[in-house]
């Protein structure tokens, strides 16, 4: 199951793409996901499953997955969904990484489009919502009228470069990951903080179309509500960086780690007691 099959993924780039997948019992939804990613996408990538419990539903899905993907479980340091993407990248060690919804078999074949960014240059590639090619349909009404005001005056207000700033489907380059510190510490809030830093730090940002429907199995982990006042910082630091000309010399780099990362666990199927 956790060998890597060099023919289902064929070898169109020698550069290797991890994907972090936050799992809360995703066994609903993980194998349609990872058929789609499996059928889609053609640069070489591994697949680091972000897990909080070991009685995680998803887990015994897994188990019985075909082999072909190199796929690798991650235990959450953390708490959460900020602890679960956190402790994968803390795994990762390809140069490119995309936090990839645990539920999403719709855009897995924006995955390549994405790393062609990344190879042009760009440091975090966001999915937007709302450029054409994309759309965002049945979010219940707050969620959508918040992302919606959020995306609009950061983009045409705050001048940061994605139609979509608080996606959490993102593609992250190395150095974003290793030397951006992140100081969030709820839910997906990370991932606005180190595009408004990135964009204050003057480094490329890229967008790509994103389709998103409202979760059909399981319960969603965001909650808007109670992340608002996280979001809220990041969503200001990003209108001091254009109105107040705040500058990269405001933000201190930590150093690039010095040796690669020890791989993580492989994920060896258990066969269940007769």
């Amino acid at each position: 199951m956790s060998s890597y099959d060099g023919h289902a993924v064929r070898n169109r780039r020698a550069m290797n793409l991890d994907i972090v997948i936050p799992v809360y019992n995703e066994g609903a939804n993980i194998t349609r996901v990872l058929d789609a990613l499996r059928a889609s996408v053609r640069t070489p990538f591994r697949i680091l499953i972000c897990y909080d419990r070991d009685d995680d539903n998803t887990l015994p899905v897994l188990a019985q997955y075909p082999a072909g993907l190199e796929l690798h479980l991650v235990r959450n340091r953390g708490q959460g969904p900020h602890g679960a993407i956190t402790s994968g990248f803390a795994e990762s060690s390809a140069p490119a990484v995309v936090v990839y919804p645990a539920d999403d078999i719709h855009n897995a074949g924006m995955l390549d489009a994405m790393v062609d960014k990344y190879e042009a240059g760009c440091d975090i590639v966001a999915a937007s919502r709302f450029i054409p090619g994309g759309c965002m349909e049945r979010c219940p009404w707050l969620k959508s009228v918040l992302v919606r005001a959020s995306a609009f005056t950061l983009y045409h207000l705050a001048r940061i470069p994605t139609h979509d700033a608080s996606n959490g489907f993102r593609l992250f380059s190395r150095r974003t990951i290793e030397q951006i510190p992140i100081e969030s510490t709820m839910g997906f809030t990370y991932s606005l903080e180190l595009l408004v830093k990135a964009h204050r730090l003057g480094w490329k940002i890229g967008e790509v179309p994103a389709r998103w429907f409202e979760r059909s199995a399981g319960s969603s982990r965001f909650r808007v509500l109670r992340w608002l006042p996280a979001y809220l910082r990041w969503y200001f630091y990003a209108f001091a960086t254009t109105f107040f000309r705040r500058g990269p010399q405001s933000i201190v780099l930590r150093q690039p780690c010095p040796a690669t990362p020890e791989p993580c666990a492989r994920f060896e199927p258990k066969v269940p007691s007769p």
